[in-house]
């Protein structure tokens, strides 16, 4: 019996050896794909818990951190474990308070230990110099609140914005915010559209004009900086502090709101602070990549209330605006540009008005460079590599509608939360499509279903080359896909 009872220990006890090393080569292999930030941030603060039957235990302190991870990292981490493992199917996630010597025990070194939490920790210390200045006077009145968020860039002006028709509308609503913020219908103000087309121009131009006029405290931030702050007060438990700054400020600006899709937590602070700043009068302005009733992943009541105030898009630029945008940036750099270039640029570039500029900006600085004008030879030579990316017109959207008119399987999906076999495996086509004919990157990928994490992109691609090997039907479908989308 006693015998029979210690090889029950001895057994019990390799297999939690087992399965430390496995988890350990898990975190190693996680750091290498997600990088030392955000592995500290977030993988570092797990706690190897117990196997039950067939599903292994993970631990985190907090009931945020284990949301983050699990929307985040969770696919990825099931994926990893069951590689490592033939004794784990599946992965849960929960909440415990963790003891130092667990915390210490689940890395290589105190030191380690201890800079887990670093790039929060950074956060934590701007956070307290910025309370330290609020409680010695504040910022001044008609400046950016810096202590809060970041410097609005002084280029982008409302003088400098080259207004046409796809964007005239958002133009004018800015202006309107601008001349009288918090005005009857335009607040809150909320500009989408793609990526590159001047949303982040407009806000900046607000921001700068409302503090030439003076006594207006602005701050603008991205959604993800935000969420970093709410975060930071979180672990520096100073979550009053971080309202009453938020709540302090005449107009705030939040860039790029899709970020905060799956983020519940991040979610409801920043509706709490939505409704105290328009109750008080204060001014919200709010850009996305899409209309607050198409964010699919955030909350009824937050869609609602952005929908409240004025929507404004801002459409794809047309030839004509595209010309207008070279030529007053090739006046400004004061190197001539021929028109016939810049009536190709305009051709060849379509998708956005940053890598339009960015273009232009290689071209002038070649020109200054060799000491020779600008010319259309030039020009492809210079730009070849870019405008060879551009030959593939192929865009994420087109994608993930070819994708889900093949599957019977609403566009929605794509972005959504479900997690059932019947959406999945169509939507890891889609990341796989996505990242053989498009140029984007891994993150941006994510960003377009449903703001996911780059390694459930990678996942993604993985899973589908496996089965396109195992499988021919499956494989032939694929390519049937591929071959539509590039015809």
């Amino acid at each position: 019996m006693e015998k029979a009872q210690s090889q029950d220990v001895a057994m019990a006890s390799s297999d939690a050896l087992t399965l430390s090393e496995s988890w350990g080569r898990i975190r190693d292999r996680l750091k290498g794909e997600v990088g030392d930030v955000e592995y500290r941030m977030w993988i570092q603060q797990i706690v190897l818990g117990p196997l039950d039957e067939d599903e292994i235990i993970l631990y985190l302190p907090e009931r945020f951190l284990r949301d983050w991870v699990r929307a985040q990292y969770g696919e990825r981490l099931q994926s990893l474990w069951q590689q490592e493992s033939s004794l784990v199917h599946r992965v849960e996630l929960q909440v415990r308070k963790t003891s130092p010597a667990e915390s210490s025990s689940n890395t290589n070194t105190h030191a380690e230990t201890s800079a887990a939490q670093s790039g929060i920790a950074a956060i934590a210390r701007e956070d307290a110099a910025a309370l330290d200045q609020q409680a010695t006077g504040g910022a001044p009145s008609g400046e950016v609140r810096n202590d809060l968020a970041v410097p609005l860039d002084k280029r982008f002006t409302f003088d400098s914005f080259v207004v046409g028709k796809p964007n005239e509308f958002a133009y004018a609503c800015a202006r309107r915010v601008a001349e009288r913020p918090a005005s009857p219908g335009f607040n809150p103000l909320f500009l989408y559209g793609g990526v590159g087309l001047g949303k982040t121009h407009l806000m900046h131009a607000i921001g700068s004009e409302l503090i030439t006029r003076g006594n207006v405290s602005v701050a603008y931030m991205s959604a993800e900086k935000f969420m970093y702050r709410f975060i930071a007060s979180m672990q520096a438990k100073s979550q009053m502090e971080f309202k009453e700054q938020l709540r302090s400020v005449d107009v705030l600006m939040i860039d790029d709101l899709q970020f905060l899709i799956g983020k519940n937590s991040t979610q409801e602070e920043f509706f709490h602070t939505f409704n105290a700043l328009v109750d008080a009068g204060r001014q919200i302005i709010v850009s996305a990549d899409k209309s607050p009733s198409d964010l699919s992943g955030l909350e009824d009541r937050l869609r609602t209330r952005l929908g409240c105030g004025m929507v404004a898009d801002i459409h794809a630029t047309t030839f004509e605006l595209r010309i207008s945008i070279l030529e007053a940036k090739a006046r400004a750099s004061g190197t001539p540009v021929p028109a016939k270039v810049l009536e190709y640029l305009a051709h060849k570039i379509t998708t956005n008005v940053r890598e339009l500029e960015g273009a232009l900006n290689r071209l002038i600085a070649h020109a200054d460079l060799v000491g020779r004008p600008v010319t259309l030879e030039s020009t492809q030579d210079v730009l070849k590599d870019m405008l060879k990316a551009h030959e593939r017109r192929v865009t994420i959207d087109e994608i993930q509608r070819k994708v889900a008119e093949h599957w019977n399987i609403r566009l929605t999906d794509m972005s959504s939360a479900r997690r059932a076999r019947a959406v999945a495996r169509p939507r890891q086509v889609a990341m796989y499509l996505a990242k053989h004919l498009t140029s984007r990157s891994l993150p941006e990928i994510g960003r377009k279903f449903g703001n996911r994490d780059h390694t459930t992109v990678m996942h993604a691609v993985t899973r589908v080359t496996e089965l396109m090997e195992q499988d021919p039907s499956f494989a032939e479908s694929v390519e049937l896909l591929k071959r539509m989308l590039e015809s």
